[in-house]
């Protein structure tokens, strides 16, 4: 079980390396792609099975992130109609976003910066 999110998880880890070697695409730029593709394939219903299949190996990396936005969305769309396109990213997300800004708030205290 452990090896199929071990496997996907590391698929998508490893696109991201070649992109990185091998374009002259930014970091941030390859970030953005993974949650736009995690959008357009939850969207499409391409990715629900993947992560049904893969488990935290799918739901993990940034395109998982993609995926709860639009899940969000489409639940927040059936429950409250098109007011759920602007609710419905942030509730399903918030977990996630929350904790990235609270993971910066706490390195940023336990960091030294060096000015380069």
């Amino acid at each position: 079980m452990f090896w199929k999110a071990f496997l996907i998880g590391g698929l998508i880890c490893m696109i991201g390396q070649l992109l990185l070697d091998n374009t002259n695409l930014t970091p941030a730029r390859i970030l953005v792609l993974f949650v736009v593709l995690g959008v357009v394939l939850g969207a499409v219903g391409l990715y629900a099975p993947l992560v049904e299949w893969a488990g935290a190996g799918a739901s993990v990396p940034l395109t998982g992130f993609g995926n709860t936005l639009v899940q969000g969305t489409k639940a927040a769309i059936r429950e409250d109609g098109w007011l759920g396109v602007l609710t419905g990213p942030l509730s399903a997300g918030s977990a996630g976003i929350t904790a990235a800004v609270l993971s910066g708030v706490i390195v940023s205290f336990l960091a030294k910066p060096k000015s380069k």
